[in-house]
């Protein structure tokens, strides 16, 4: 733990130092990932281990944080309401709109085991019956299988971002499943709950019209997402209007899995940890 380098903004996330064993990071978004930037490195995720290790830090030190940004990690949002109890507990924008864009995925992958079903059947009739089986081909050139397996990346962005031929591919999938298209749409509609709130109370109005719209589709993964999201719905409101995320945690675990990759691994959990502080400490 370096104490000194604590701020008024923090950044919690976790990270796989060497086996897939998790360590807790507490780091200074004012250093922007720099020297000064590691505030503690804590082995385990636990909320006790988590509280024992920032507790040694001054607590008038600790007071004086004003926001801390992590995920979904109820160990860690605990952590950080013990340890800071004047900070504003912000839940990451990015993690947030993962969970509705994984949503929308988990629709499609349904959509494609159905269809691979379905040609199966179709191949044991076939088969069967000694009859050749030919797949239908869309105008695009894709059957159903394919259609679905690569309509997974333009799912991702909004239609003004589309290529020419994802628009294409694009038509061909929502006239065929219509509900992957209320999918989508509800996943766009989502992002302007970021990009257009400018306070919580606007943030907050248009969370619940999205909500509503969400509830009236009933589609089950959405609705568990929204649901979901509406049981951290105060963490997320906290995102306005200051708007940060944390980024500068995800950017601090690149360099560490970036530095891992370097020593080509991690034979020393403890030699390795003392590199990285003595760089970024």
């Amino acid at each position: 733990m370096f104490e000194k380098n604590i701020g008024t903004h923090l950044s919690l996330d976790e990270t796989s130092i060497s086996n897939g064993e998790l360590y807790t990071i507490l780091t200074n978004k004012a250093k922007k990932g720099g020297k000064g930037s590691l505030i503690a490195s804590v082995e385990g995720t636990t909320t006790k281990d988590i509280i024992a290790v920032f507790a040694k830090i001054p607590i008038k030190h600790r007071e004086a944080v004003q926001e801390v940004t992590l995920d979904f990690s109820s160990s860690m949002e605990q952590s950080a309401r013990v340890a800071f109890p004047n900070a504003r507990i912000t839940t990451d924008r990015f993690h947030v709109t993962q969970i509705i864009t994984e949503a929308l995925q988990e629709m499609r992958i349904t959509l494609r085991w159905k269809a691979i079903e379905e040609e199966n059947q179709i191949v044991k009739i076939a088969r069967e019956t000694k009859t050749s089986y030919r797949p239908t081909i869309y105008s695009n050139g894709e059957t159903k299988k394919q259609l679905l397996a690569r309509s997974r990346y333009f799912l991702f962005k909004p239609a003004n971002k589309w290529t020419p031929r994802q628009h294409e591919r694009a038509m061909i999938l929502f006239s065929e499943f219509p509900e992957l298209e209320n999918g989508y749409k509800l996943s766009m509609q989502f992002r302007s709950f970021y990009e257009i709130s400018k306070t919580k109370e606007e943030g907050r109005r248009r969370f619940n019209d999205w909500y509503k719209k969400a509830e009236e589709k009933n589609f089950d993964v959405f609705c568990a997402a929204a649901e979901y999201l509406k049981n951290h719905l105060e963490t997320i409101l906290n995102y306005f209007p200051e708007k940060n995320t944390n980024a500068s945690a995800e950017s601090f675990n690149a360099k560490l899995k970036g530095f891992r990759a370097l020593l080509r691994g991690v034979r020393d959990t403890k030699f390795f940890l003392f590199r990285v502080s003595k760089i970024y400490a």
